[in-house]
């Protein structure tokens, strides 16, 4: 009879819930109406211009970061990394479970949409730290955050490194509807709100949450 590792649990469990808080943070932030998650922003761009489904251009989007975390990485590439796509998968199950239960919930006047877009920052900020100090896959943007970090900014931490690849995802983004479609389409100051300030959440919740995590798991 084979002997369930309790920590390999718990850190499944961690994962998980981090991938849950993530979908409610796109959830909340669909909500607000203030534009796409930085994530999602380059690939709601070449849907528009493709014609094809968001769903495929995610996909496709997903596989050239898992693309350069093999250039980066190279023989420190882990084949298991590959699995980067099929937890995007799931992750794309949690975040209709997040959707179905925010509803339509939203708040009106600017205010509101800004506050529920101030929840969805938290959300997403949470969210990370709890599933990438599970230590187990990594989704493809945040495995190649971690690359970059590891490998091009070495003296600079996760969060810092985040901050400067959610910031140039957007502005790919933006040239990309510029060029293709004349305006800027699905990316608003709310996406560039959260490009900026996630990263930056993420510091002060990486000093509470690396912690317990560490001291529940490892």
């Amino acid at each position: 009879m084979y002997k369930i590792n309790s920590n390999f649990v718990k850190r499944v469990l961690i994962y998980g819930a981090g991938l849950m808080s993530l979908a409610f943070g796109v959830a909340f932030s669909v909500n607000s109406g203030l534009g796409v998650s930085p994530v999602n922003s380059l690939p709601y761009v070449i849907s528009l211009i493709t014609g094809l489904d968001m769903g495929s251009c995610v996909t496709a989007v997903f596989s050239i970061y898992i693309l350069v975390q093999i250039l980066i990485l190279r023989r420190e590439f882990r084949l298991v990394n590959l699995t980067q796509l099929l937890f995007s998968g799931l992750f794309g199950y949690f975040v209709d479970m997040a959707k179905w239960v925010v509803g339509d919930f939203s708040i009106p006047t600017y205010f509101g949409k800004l506050l529920m877009l101030a929840v969805s920052i938290l959300f997403v900020s949470a969210g990370v730290c709890l599933y990438m100090n599970a230590k187990l896959v990594y989704m493809p943007m945040e495995g190649l955050t971690h690359a970059i970090a590891e490998k091009l900014f070495k003296n600079k931490p996760f969060h810092d490194v985040k901050v400067r690849m959610d910031c140039l995802v957007v502005f790919l983004g933006i040239v990309l509807s510029f060029v293709f479609l004349g305006s800027v389409e699905g990316i608003r100051e709310g996406t560039v709100i959260c490009a900026v300030l996630v990263g930056k959440v993420m510091k002060p919740m990486q000093k509470v949450l690396v912690p317990l995590i560490n001291r529940i798991c490892f």
